[in-house]
């Protein structure tokens, strides 16, 4: 199910939450939120909920705008807060049966199953449950619904790491059989590992969009030289050009798309001590998030694989 945003702002008096982002998610994609707390990311899921009106801008999904026909919207999907309260004077296994009651698509068989692998004893009183037990509790009956779109606002939050495991993979198998995902977390390693595009907010902003494919291509290397690298870059034969930072004698240079064209090229030239990594998430969101320019540092002697 395809949801689209079109300059989504959303003011509180003078605090402008939400600045002008526009996206556009398409059927059956996994797609990642991320930004720090404040960032904008809870007011664009509760825009797309049609809990909060935009101040202008619109949002929809599958066409229908997502305020103004937030009853049906609603009834195309299912939503997982991130902070879920549920009645505390019932069973678990009561509580999965009277959300599968409340709405179609929704099967008690199935949030048992999920409450399975998700390891939740079912016969507990929801009152007496810790955090993490009320978070599985929350999937179990956010993921049992055959909902066309899924908005899960941090599902792995309080979960040990074999838990977190079995979501991510609940998340993988919605995808295989046609759901849009919307996923939020601070978890990058979560977002590399099940999402297909990821936007990163700041301040209320789009501050990057990219599919995890595209990201995957990118490199950074280091090295040291005597030569100044920029002075040979009308050598380099490749449609991508790579960005150079050199401070002394030591290089950055970060590249997208194919890496052969650019080691041809700096196999010409006197380098020492280089270095290569892929740029990674965790790169691209220190950069955004901590507003500071690209350094070049001395490679790393653990990590060098060329002298």
């Amino acid at each position: 199910m395809p949801v689209t945003t079109t300059l989504l702002s959303k003011r509180y008096r003078d605090f402008l939450a939400l600045d002008s982002v526009s996206l556009q998610i398409d059927q059956g994609e996994v797609f990642g939120l991320l930004g720090p707390n404040g960032a904008g990311k809870s007011t664009l899921i509760r825009c797309l909920l049609g809990f909060l009106k935009p101040s202008s801008g619109n949002a929809t999904v599958d066409g229908l705008d997502c305020y103004r026909d937030r009853v049906a919207v609603h009834a195309k999907l299912s939503y997982l807060p991130g902070d879920a309260r549920m009645y505390r004077t019932m069973r678990a296994k009561g509580l999965l049966k009277m959300f599968a009651g409340l709405r179609d698509g929704a099967s008690f068989d199935d949030a048992l199953q999920v409450a399975d692998r998700l390891e939740l004893d079912v016969s507990r009183w929801v009152g007496l449950m810790s955090t993490g037990m009320r978070q599985k509790l929350a999937l179990a009956i956010c993921l049992s619904v055959e909902a066309p779109l899924l908005i899960l606002d941090e599902p792995t939050a309080n979960l040990d790491p074999t838990v977190r495991g079995q979501v991510l993979e609940l998340i993988k198998e919605a995808k295989k059989r046609g759901q849009t995902v919307i996923f939020s977390s601070h978890v990058l390693s979560e977002i590399e590992e099940v999402c297909d595009r990821v936007a990163i907010l700041k301040t209320g902003k789009l501050a990057f969009q990219q599919s995890l494919e595209d990201l995957s291509w990118q490199h950074r290397i280091r090295a040291t030289t005597e030569v100044t690298v920029a002075d040979h870059a009308d050598k380099l034969i490749s449609q991508e050009r790579p960005t150079i930072v050199q401070k002394d004698d030591r290089v950055l240079i970060e590249t997208q798309g194919d890496l052969s064209p650019v080691l041809k090229w700096l196999g010409e030239m006197p380098l020492r001590n280089v270095t290569i990594e892929p740029v990674g998430l965790r790169s691209v969101y220190d950069k955004i998030h901590r507003a500071t320019d690209v350094t070049v540092e001395p490679p790393s002697k653990k990590s060098e694989v060329a002298e």
